[in-house]
């Protein structure tokens, strides 16, 4: 299991969430006994740096960092997570292979996240230690493939572990997970309502007032889908990219609206990240009590589902 390839208690990874995942929370995350992970975003090296040592004043525990390779700095930052020797670094919005060598000679384990069987056979041969497979249920950036049919085939297809993200803040869908050929999972939209979560007030009503339908995704005719809450942000978005608008006019739209989402709480114009299983989400709590009832779930529908399971196949006199 990933617990154990991390030395961590539970198999479970805190998603990179840009502008929460700050050393803080990855601290509150490791410290709950999962790994948490530092969103470097679009940081320099140097400010990777001083995230990394921030969080190392706070837990003792493992952490990882997450490495957009879309990032000019990408190549500073991984020289400073080689030099600084966390324990994994995930990688997304792009392809790790040039770095993969020099972060395992240092020791660092390296998870990529992928959304296609195709990347995940690739960067399993290079060298990754595990993949993390991310279904399009994922707030934030996704792929279009479900995690019910992504997982069981990137299992099928790797020798390595395969985590899974994407549609996850429940105890069924941990076990679930699971049964589908993962060894661990990734987590974000859940977290959202931990109270050491550093988001605006509004954002997590939002969260909690949020239904099975109302995640939109944007940006597709871009090659950039990203999940998000419905807004008016989004309803504008979504009206002049169907219009064919120039770039341009689309992304000076969204500027700065992951910042009026997380700090101002802006939830008409800002970006507003979120998962499917948001509408799941209801109660703000303790980060480590999300944790523990996530666990308690997973235990008591393991119970339900072996019953269910020995029904089916010998019928109910067994």
């Amino acid at each position: 299991m990933i617990n154990q390839l991390l030395n961590i208690k539970y198999p479970i990874i805190q998603g990179a969430m840009a502008n929460i995942a700050t050393p803080e929370f990855a601290a509150v995350a490791s410290n709950a006994g999962c790994l948490g992970i530092i969103a470097s975003g679009s940081m320099t090296g140097e400010e990777t740096r001083a995230a990394v040592r921030r969080c190392r004043e706070l837990t003792d525990k493992p952490f990882g960092v997450n490495v957009m390779l879309m990032n000019p700095h990408s190549d500073d930052i991984m020289t400073v997570l080689i030099e600084e020797k966390v324990a994994a670094v995930t990688t997304g919005a792009g392809n790790p292979g040039k770095y993969l060598d020099a972060l395992k000679e240092a020791g660092v384990k390296v998870f990529p996240v992928v959304a296609s069987v195709a990347l995940a056979k690739r960067l399993a041969q290079n060298g990754a230690d595990a993949i993390i497979a991310e279904g399009t249920e994922s707030g934030g950036h996704i792929g279009d493939i479900t995690t019910m049919s992504l997982v069981p085939q990137v299992a099928a297809a790797v020798d390595v572990p395969v985590i899974a993200a994407g549609g996850i803040a429940s105890g069924r869908q941990l076990n679930a997970a699971l049964c589908l050929g993962a060894e661990g999972i990734q987590i974000g939209t859940c977290l959202l309502l931990a109270e050491e979560c550093p988001i605006h007030e509004n954002y997590k009503k939002a969260v909690i007032k949020a239904k099975d339908r109302d995640t939109v995704v944007t940006g597709r005719s871009l090659n950039a889908p990203v999940r998000v809450l419905k807004n008016a942000m989004t309803t504008e978005y979504l009206k002049i990219e169907r219009e064919g608008i120039e770039r341009e006019e689309m992304e000076r739209l969204t500027l700065g609206s992951l910042r009026k989402a997380v700090v101002e709480g802006d939830v008409k114009n800002g970006s507003l990240m979120m998962g499917q299983v948001a509408a799941m989400c209801k109660e703000v709590k303790p980060f480590s009590q999300i944790i523990d009832t996530l666990l308690a779930e997973a235990a008591e529908d393991k119970k339900a589902f072996e019953k269910k399971s020995q029904e089916l196949i010998y019928g109910k006199e067994c």
